[in-house]
């Protein structure tokens, strides 16, 4: 099948990557748009992979408000070198991310994050529900397995879905950006604030 420039236009789009990477996607998926976008999701995995160790200290701390000023967000986003941090691709990277977090309002980057104490305590009130349900012992294991991934994919930044595509996460989002910018990106921290919340901020 023929790939036309609107084709590799379209995928770009979609998708952030680069012309040859979109080209070759489409090749590869003979010109089927989602298996094109799902070629250039997986290679993102494997070059994120590849430059997970690579120092990111460059970047930008990204501030957001929202709501007329009823939530505000600072971010810092990295990346290794900084003609990418200066980049458009880059910035509104970081921009995406932070208005993620205006809207789903994470407490952690990634489930290693979370205190055991915490998760302990998420632990045995799923725990509970399962034995006040009169559930056995192995349903109430698979309970709290299942209640845990959820309560990881709410409360961590990298596990949350993606607000502009429910088909993608965040860490699916950053991975194929990390593919076409050709750098290895880190979400250092982040602070949310909203209006009139407690000051114990996790």
């Amino acid at each position: 099948m023929q790939i036309t420039a609107d084709m590799i236009k379209a995928l770009r789009a979609a998708t952030n990557a680069g012309v040859l990477d979109s080209r070759t996607a489409l090749q590869e998926s003979n010109g089927d748009f989602e298996k094109a976008v799902e070629w250039l999701r997986e290679k993102g995995k494997v070059t994120a992979a590849n430059r997970a160790d690579r120092q990111a200290l460059n970047g930008v701390i990204e501030m957001y408000s929202h709501g007329g000023g009823r939530v505000g967000v600072m971010v810092e986003v990295n990346c290794e070198t900084d003609f990418v941090a200066r980049s458009e691709q880059f910035r509104t990277l970081a921009h995406e991310i932070a208005l993620q977090i205006a809207a789903n309002a994470p407490k952690y980057i990634r489930p290693e994050d979370i205190p055991a104490a915490e998760l302990e305590q998420e632990t045995q009130k799923a725990r509970a529900r399962g034995k006040e349900e009169g559930k056995s012992d192995a349903v109430i294991d698979k309970i709290v397995e299942s209640y845990l991934d959820k309560f990881k994919d709410e409360v961590c930044l990298l596990r949350q879905t993606y607000i502009r595509d429910d088909s993608m996460t965040v860490e699916k989002l950053i991975n194929q950006n990390v593919a076409a910018i050709g750098e290895n990106v880190v979400v250092r921290r982040f602070q949310r604030w909203e209006l009139g919340e407690s000051t114990a901020q996790a």
